[in-house]
């Protein structure tokens, strides 16, 4: 997959990171294969493109490490992982309702369109909020534990 962000990509204009391959993407994927290829284009795309999915998938692989290290249990490891994954998700449907708010705008200003991308926004924080909490919750016993023993 040779994907390039244009140089002439400014605030105004997105970046080019969709192929010309991808001019029919309204059809149905010819197979399985291709599916998750455009899957996989999805994730690298908000990758490249989103700092807060960024900041995510390092503070979730953190955690995710932190609990591997802490020797925690497989369960508890399991629901780290799962909060984690479910604030990647919703960043990935906030960049999709974004993208497609700006799209049905053309990058006007409007009350509703607002009101789409806050909310969407805004459940990205939640989740975020909640993994934040599972995570102070599983973490801090074993980790203040293991600073006490060290100390």
């Amino acid at each position: 997959m040779s994907q390039q962000v244009s140089p002439s990509a400014t605030p105004k204009r997105l970046p080019t990171l969709v192929s010309k391959e991808r001019e029919f993407s309204w059809q149905i994927a010819s197979n399985l294969f291709v599916s998750f290829k455009y899957a996989w284009a999805g994730i690298s795309y908000s990758f490249h493109t989103q700092r807060n999915f960024r900041i995510h998938v390092a503070v979730g692989s953190f955690a995710i490490a932190l609990s591997l290290f802490l020797h925690l249990k497989p369960v508890e490891i399991a629901i780290i992982a799962i909060t984690s994954g479910l604030v990647l998700t919703l960043e990935l449907v906030n960049t999709a309702i974004e993208s497609l708010v700006d799209l049905t705008v053309k990058q006007t200003y409007h009350d509703l369109a607002k009101i789409a991308k806050d909310c969407a926004a805004g459940a990205v924080l939640v989740s975020a909020f909640v993994a934040l909490l599972v995570a102070a919750i599983l973490l801090l016993p074993p980790l203040l534990a293991l600073i006490m023993t060290a100390i």
